[in-house]
């Protein structure tokens, strides 16, 4: 017997539930990211071990690379609630994404590698708010933390099958960088390949009057106080969290070699993957601010373990419990933004969140890989938990205040 949509209404957040254009874009995902950390998860090494750059430098490219990203979230976003065709920008990303993955193999000095850098993060910019507001177009309010975490869940399994695979050609190789760059290509197209073919956009509403300008300073107060709480906890988060690149180098550090740094990905991305869905799920029937405060306690954990554990167990450690609190964090920013912004404005929403949240990851890299080059990887992450423990008074406070309604 056909389900009613009341039926399905009152129907418990189920995988079975969730939309067939969710699944293809988290496959999307999957595959985007198969490609980009069977190349980023031996970029530092590289960029280090190779062409002889500080760390310092590591983390400004870094930083720069998603501060760009942001930047150019925020232009696309708003376009795609100005022009209603998200997929049309979804594709448009994916595909620079896509095109610039041959760069790595052929480059040959440190300026082509940043111009290939730069390249993928402008398309990531591109993509990125359009496809986080198609997942809330086509998912009905009670899954959506569900849909995010599924999305965040099939992409974080492309994040560590890509180092499993760049380890395992690193070996087959004898440590050859530019055969697994050239491997790394051939996911990407397959990903856009996906996305046109199997995710299905909904029809939207004609362009009213209110969405004529593009950033305009209405939008921006249509908004509304709770968003502008979401993404002000979201910039003091993203001050704990600086690029993974710094895992890496921290299991360097620790003594493993170059073709097995991958498998620092690897644990994240298993954690990761692992996490993501539950917490969405989870987040559906408890509410976001609970489970996102799990995740800040997860990531202090993980700075104070790699601060100061010793050896190879604390090292795994660290990274695993690093992995969690991805998966209590991402998706569920990702449903806060969507249950707090008026459904014509997502994309605009998505793109200032991004926006605000990669200049604070700039900052971040940047300061941790000072940090790193003064006093050494304790004072890196000693200094991710603290900015963790605020992001938790943040919390605390979304919480005090009942008249916003989040929860």
């Amino acid at each position: 017997m056909m389900k009613t949509a009341e039926t399905l209404t009152a129907s418990p957040p189920e995988k079975r539930a969730i939309p067939r254009s969710i699944w293809a874009l988290g496959f999307v995902s999957m595959l985007m990211d198969i490609s980009s950390e069977m190349i980023h998860a031996l970029l530092p090494i590289y960029m280090v071990a190779v062409l002889g750059t500080s760390v310092l430098a590591v983390g400004l490219i870094e930083g720069i690379a998603e501060a760009t990203a942001s930047i150019v979230k925020v232009y696309s976003g708003a376009l795609s609630d100005k022009l209603g065709k998200r997929k049309l920008l979804a594709i448009l990303g994916y595909g620079l994404g896509a095109l610039s993955k041959p760069v790595f193999p052929l480059a040959g000095t440190l300026g082509w590698l940043v111009g290939a850098r730069f390249i993928d993060r402008v398309g990531k910019g591109i993509r990125g708010a359009p496809r986080d507001a198609l997942v809330a177009d086509i998912t009905p309010p009670e899954l959506r933390g569900a849909a995010y975490g599924l999305r965040q869940t099939l992409d974080t399994i492309g994040a560590f099958l890509g180092p499993l695979l760049a380890i395992g050609l690193m070996w087959l190789t004898a440590n050859h960088f530019q055969t697994v760059f050239w491997i790394a290509v051939l996911p990407a197209f397959l990903a856009v390949w996906v996305l046109a073919v199997f995710v299905k956009e909904p029809e939207q509403p004609p362009v009213g009057k209110q969405r004529r300008a593009l950033l305009s300073k209405e939008a921006l107060k249509r908004l509304g106080a709770n968003y502008w709480w979401i993404v002000g906890v979201g910039v003091v988060f993203t001050l704990a969290r600086f690029s993974e690149a710094f895992l890496i180098l921290r299991a360097s550090e620790a003594g493993l070699e170059p073709m097995w740094a991958p498998m620092v990905m690897v644990v994240m991305g298993v954690a990761f993957s692992l996490s993501a869905y539950p917490a969405g799920a989870m987040s559906d029937r408890v509410g976001r601010l609970s489970m996102l405060a799990v995740g800040m306690l997860l990531l202090v954990a993980a700075d104070l373990v790699l601060a100061f554990a010793p050896g190879m167990g604390g090292l795994v450690l660290g990274v695993a419990l690093w992995g969690f609190h991805m998966g209590f964090s991402q998706g569920l920013f990702g449903a806060l933004i969507a249950d707090s912004a008026p459904a014509e404005l997502r994309g605009t929403a998505f793109g200032f969140f991004h926006l605000l949240t990669g200049v604070a990851l700039l900052l971040a890299s940047v300061l941790a890989g000072l940090l790193w080059d003064m006093t050494g990887y304790r004072g890196t992450f000693v200094f991710g938990a603290v900015f963790a423990a605020l992001t938790l008074m943040g919390l605390w406070l979304m919480q005090r205040r009942k008249i916003l309604g989040i929860r």
